[in-house]
């Protein structure tokens, strides 16, 4: 872990934040403020957020079995070790939709950030520009498209003055100073979703990311206990700031928002009318026209048979995900399903995985089972709800130095050349029994 001997390499030595940590308890006795033991970290969240907050963020469809089997095939699949392989420089780095960037991992579209910081997107957007590593707003987001934009910005300028290893270029590196995606819920007024799409390639979101699993929400028992639906509760105004602030929207529909504060999320986020794949080729068509033919991605696959429909119907890419389990409740494990996915369709569209994300170990399984990159979701809004910036922050470099140093004992060099889609990294434990308790909430 001396700094002074590390030779450069393709990659940031991010395995020294560990280091930094220790010499910083050891020097000055400050440790860090939480844990980021995945286990720990759910369980001290609670105690940073009232229960609309934490459940929001927490609470899973139905049982949480799915949920759960998410975990669980995480801990099925076992990584292989290898020795006496040089790993003194590592090479994270990937490419995703023309976007060099240095590690695997993006930051998932997540909802109502403002529930867990007063900065709301303001947070991650930043430490993702700061990290740079893509990061993909939601519709339902609780700051404008602009003004998250500029937050994204600020932080990859911080990065890019400092470090030439992030330094950014991208296909829409004019409009953009780091990597980011536009993640939209569909409604059936078609005028409002060209105003979003054209408002976030404006702002530089160079990916339209469509989530085609949340038409309404799951069935969430922990959130019907508080009639957890944000959208109702005076001021009426959190969670609907991306919709206000559309000109489209509120020019028709701003007098019903002002007299209904659900008018926005209940008509054109979560709306519970279901679009079928007859309506994907014109949204596919008219994000081409406005982007000048950036990537489109459906986002909610989860069989091989929807991912090489996706790909028929004109898709660059997909997000093998559940939401998280939160969706449908029983359902297979997102790990569980990537590997026939990639053997459908891998090569002929990029792979996002989502689902279950807590651990480089975790982000390691899911690359040598065939994903491109992988989104991390709850593990940053934890800790952003401990420390705004700072937490988001804590987090997320804690899983780049996971990662990092998982590479560096385990014997693999290069997470393209020697991790990507490479069956001798990884093998299915059939026999293994997924342990009780805690385990479960995750």
């Amino acid at each position: 872990m001396d700094p002074t001997n590390k030779p450069k390499g393709p990659s940031p030595h991010y395995s020294l934040y560990q280091r930094e940590v220790f010499k910083r308890g050891g020097e000055t006795g400050i440790l860090p403020s939480f844990s980021v033991h995945a286990e720990e970290l759910v369980e001290s969240t609670k105690k940073k957020l009232n229960d609309r907050g934490y459940f929001y963020a927490n609470s899973n469809a139905g049982l949480g079995w799915t949920d759960r089997a998410n975990r669980e095939a995480f801990y099925r699949w076992r990584i292989i070790p290898r020795m006496l392989v040089d790993t003194n420089t590592r090479d994270l780095t990937t490419e995703i939709f023309g976007h060099r960037i240095p590690a695997p991992i993006m930051f998932a579209p997540i909802g109502i950030n403002k529930l867990y910081s007063p900065k709301s997107e303001l947070v991650p957007a930043k430490i993702a520009g700061e990290l740079g590593l893509p990061y993909c707003l939601s519709t339902a987001a609780s700051n404008s498209i602009e003004d998250v934009a500029a937050a994204n910005d600020e932080g990859a300028s911080i990065t890019n003055e400092s470090n030439s290893v992030h330094s950014y270029s991208g296909p829409n590196g004019g409009n953009a100073k780091g990597p980011r995606f536009y993640q939209l819920y569909m409604g059936h007024d078609d005028e409002i979703t060209v105003s979003l799409l054209e408002r976030a390639w404006k702002a530089g979101f160079d990916v339209c990311m469509l989530t085609v699993d949340t038409w309404q929400l799951g069935w969430r028992p922990t959130d019907i206990n508080l009639a957890n639906y944000v959208f109702y509760y005076p001021p009426g105004k959190t969670g609907n700031e991306l919709g206000e602030s559309d000109p489209v929207f509120m020019k028709k529909y701003g007098k019903a928002q002002q007299e209904d504060t659900g008018k926005w999320i209940d008509s054109s986020v979560w709306h519970g009318k279901p679009h079928s794949w007859a309506k994907i080729p014109w949204v596919i068509e008219t994000w081409k026209r406005i982007s000048g033919g950036r990537p489109f991605v459906i986002k909610g696959i989860q069989s091989a048979e929807d991912a090489l429909k996706a790909l028929e119907v004109g898709c660059e890419g997909i997000v093998v995900t559940n939401h998280a389990g939160r969706q449908v409740d029983g359902a297979v494990g997102s790990l569980e399903v990537l590997p026939e996915i990639v053997e459908a369709v891998g090569g002929k569209m990029k792979i996002i995985f989502d689902s279950g994300i807590r651990t480089g170990s975790d982000v390691f399984k899911a690359i040598a089972l065939g994903a491109d990159v992988v989104e991390v979701g709850r593990l940053y809004v934890w800790g952003m709800a401990h420390e705004g910036e700072a937490g988001c922050r804590h987090v997320m470099k804690s899983l780049l130095a996971d990662l990092d140093i998982t590479m560096t004992v385990g014997g693999y060099q290069s997470i393209r050349k020697d991790v990507y889609r490479n069956p001798k990294a990884v093998r299915w434990n059939p026999y293994g029994v997924y342990p009780k308790g805690e385990h479960a909430k995750l």
